[in-house]
């Protein structure tokens, strides 16, 4: 089992979120974050002044995956989320130890 997480500009949630629907993902969690990469935030103006915006807001998607289902998990969340443009995020998998879902106390893959 695995933990995807991606990092993704707002406004990718929609679509993404319907993607992988229609590709039978069983379900993801969203948090709303802030932060920069390379492009180091941007300057906006405000009441006629101009300020630094450096954390940008960006959102965190976490999904839960089979070892067999990570590659196209992963593959619909780069094709998705892919812009061309600087800031369309990042993504991340890592192992899972254990997982259990709590309501019904199944574990490994079934707690998926």
């Amino acid at each position: 089992m695995k933990k995807i997480e991606c990092i993704i500009k707002p406004h990718v949630l929609e679509p993404l979120q319907s993607d992988l629907l229609a590709a039978n993902v069983s379900g993801m969690t969203v948090y709303e974050v802030r932060g920069f990469g390379r492009q180091k935030g941007h300057s906006e103006l405000y009441q006629g002044s101009e300020y630094i915006a450096d954390l940008l807001p960006k959102l965190k998607v976490e999904i839960y995956a089979d070892d067999g289902d990570v590659e196209r998990i992963v593959g619909i969340i780069a094709n998705t989320a892919r812009t061309g443009k600087i800031g369309d995020g990042k993504i991340v998998v890592t192992p899972i130890e254990h997982l259990v879902r709590i309501r019904t106390g199944e574990t490994g893959p079934d707690a998926i």
